[in-house]
């Protein structure tokens, strides 16, 4: 099965146009807004010029699909407020050139998908956690952007063109291409990934809640204040999970929001998102502990209070052998002596899909380590060795 290069690199640059930002190759494509709708529009138009049956879920997934049983392929085509051309986009013009290449050689029916709002406008994995019955739509509208919009009001840009949902059932598999977003594989000078297993994650909204007061009047002892909490539970934390954790497992504290977060008011309350990923669930379960045992402790030290939010979990997911062996002969022969194996440290959309057929990853380097920047990159060489990788995996199952 013979990629066309020419063609798959047209559509991937042609896809970067759509919310382009004027900086470098950064694309400023978040969920549900102008750029994405209207490239979710354009991705159908090529879907149904290369053949596929084109549906539109509820969601916003855009389907490009084969006749009878297939393989799925693809990943997510929206970007970060602020993100490269490649995260996501890639995965779902690689897949487009594969069904496009099998269809011209006889070879096996593949289908395409781009799930909407990987990134997170409204949550995190949304259109695929949809799609794949991990959360209800009708619960999924109920959540608001930063800006207070509501997932329910944003589909309304896609409503005129929903078709209906798709059956996973006529889906074999799931195989997703991504580029890393870190730096293993452009450190070790080498072009393909193939994928193990994705990280489990656990994500819990966290307040402390302490005393507003005059920044001037109010002595250091007497104070509750918020920020100061959460600066002491950073740092027992880390000395804490120290003794648990492997060099693979990352723990962030984010979204740090502080009331009334004025220069000459000592805050009373401090908002904060803590997420931890690790590949092991036993491990993830013990950091939990770990965290809110922390947070209670700085709370009561402090004479504050804290508050823990509904909690966001992601099992650990282990990629289909039958898949992943496949990947591992297309890396062999279209990438010899410069692919390892490896798991992922990122989310993707492939984590959800995993609740409805077997699934399996390939990555190629991200240049510097850089996403979820203007300054993401790969190689147009290494872009286009992925495309080969997979077009040889699918050839191999035939």
């Amino acid at each position: 099965m013979i990629i066309d290069r020419a063609r798959f690199l047209s559509d991937l640059h042609a896809l970067r146009g759509f919310g382009a930002s004027g900086v470098g190759k950064g694309v400023v494509r978040p969920a549900f807004s102008d750029a994405d709708i209207m490239a979710r529009f354009w991705l159908a138009e090529r879907f149904e010029a290369a053949g596929l049956r084109v549906q539109i879920d509820p969601m916003g997934n855009v389907f490009g699909l084969a006749e009878g049983r297939s393989l799925l392929m693809g990943s997510h085509s929206d970007s970060q407020p602020e993100g490269g051309w490649l995260d996501g986009a890639l995965g779902v013009i690689a897949a487009l050139e594969v069904a496009r290449a099998a269809r011209e050689e006889g070879g096996p029916a593949i289908s395409v998908v781009s799930f909407q709002d990987e990134e997170g406008r409204f949550g995190g994995l949304t259109g695929s956690s949809v799609w794949s019955g991990k959360t209800l739509l009708v619960n999924a509208d109920t959540e608001l952007d930063y800006d207070g919009i509501s997932l329910k009001d944003a589909r309304q840009g896609i409503a005129g063109r929903v078709t209906g949902w798709v059956d996973p059932a006529q889906f074999s598999g799931f195989v997703e291409l991504h580029i890393e977003q870190g730096l293993t594989l452009d450190a070790a000078g080498e072009k393909i990934g193939v994928v193990t297993k994705i990280v489990g994650t656990r994500e819990i909204p966290i307040t402390f809640e302490g005393q507003q007061n005059h920044a001037g009047t109010t002595q250091m002892h007497l104070r509750r204040d918020a920020f100061q909490a959460i600066a002491e539970f950073n740092t027992l934390l880390n000395d804490r999970l120290r003794n648990v954790v492997t060099p693979m497992t990352v723990w962030t504290i984010g979204h740090v929001t502080l009331h009334p977060n004025a220069s000459s008011i000592v805050p009373g309350k401090g908002m904060f998102t803590m997420q931890w990923r690790d590949g092991d669930t036993d491990r993830l379960i013990r950091m939990e502990k770990i965290v809110r045992d922390t947070a209670q402790e700085v709370a009561d030290t402090r004479n504050m209070s804290v508050h823990f939010g509904p909690m966001w979990a992601l099992e650990p997911v282990a990629m289909d052998m039958r898949l992943k062996a496949a990947l591992e002969h297309g890396a062999k022969v279209a990438a010899p002596g410069s692919w390892r194996l490896m798991p992922s440290g990122a989310l993707h959309d492939a984590t959800n899909v995993a609740r409805l057929m077997p699934v399996a990853m390939l990555f190629v380097p991200s240049i510097g380590g850089i996403s979820h920047a203007f300054e993401e990159d790969t190689d147009e060489v290494d872009l286009v060795a992925g495309v080969e990788v997979l077009a040889q995996a699918v050839a191999s199952l035939g």
